[in-house]
């Protein structure tokens, strides 16, 4: 989750290139998978995963957080390196992540209420997106702090988690709106660098776009959860 590339040109405008659209399209279809992914895995054993890690929450932050990373660095690798099977399984790692997360979150909810609640979340991150994409689009200006920022926002929550699972229960909730404030900005700086970095890897930008727009959909989940669980 970091930050390393800087900016190519810096542009202001609302139009979207072939390119951009290939990248929106890819992250799109890789966050549609893991959707439905998240509705198949709530019927298997896969479900229960997150009762056993988060009984001690520090732990199910780092298996996930392990997970993710390794998915990310996996699939860079494959990509720079042209090998599409080590893409391909850092890809599936991803897509194994977030979606046993999301189908563990998701499992407390009766069946038939699932893809309301699967919708529901959708159209609150397309939202969320769309209006951090028209802000990033707006603005000439580098958002390269924004990768900064969301790295240090990632880090306190770890470390408020980490309090909280032992002392101060109250962390946990800090803990957890600090990771979700880190992904919305590591969105911003992924699609600040689709819109500045044109010499950047199309594969590698779509990547990055997916896992900011992924983390940002469990976090919503959960959200959504809540507000179903208090009708």
């Amino acid at each position: 989750m970091s930050s390393v590339d800087t900016a190519q040109e810096t542009e202001r405008g609302f139009g979207l290139s072939s390119r951009d659209a290939r990248i929106i399209g890819g992250a799109s279809a890789l966050m549609g998978i893991n959707v439905f992914l998240m509705y198949v895995f709530v019927v298997t054993p896969l479900a229960t995963i997150n009762e056993y890690l988060f009984s001690v929450p520090i732990i199910g932050v780092a298996v996930y957080g392990a997970a993710i990373m390794a998915g990310h660095l996996l699939a860079e690798r494959g990509v720079k390196g042209g090998d599409v099977g080590v893409a391909f399984v850092g890809v599936v790692l991803l897509q194994l992540a977030f979606g046993i997360f999301g189908a563990g979150v998701l499992s407390f909810a009766p069946r038939g209420d699932q893809p309301t609640i699967l919708v529901v979340t959708a159209i609150v991150v397309t939202l969320l997106t769309a209006v951090i994409g028209a802000y990033v689009y707006a603005r000439s200006k580098t958002f390269e702090s924004w990768g900064t920022a969301a790295n240090v926002a990632f880090i306190g929550g770890i470390i408020a988690i980490a309090i909280g699972s032992f002392i101060l229960p109250l962390l946990l909730t800090v803990g957890f709106v600090l990771i979700f404030l880190g992904f919305l900005l590591r969105l911003g700086w992924e699609i600040w660098r689709v819109r500045d970095q044109r010499r950047a890897s199309i594969a590698l930008q779509t990547i990055g776009i997916y896992i900011a727009v992924a983390g940002v959909f469990v976090h919503v989940l959960q959200l959504v959860m809540r507000a179903w669980s208090r009708r």
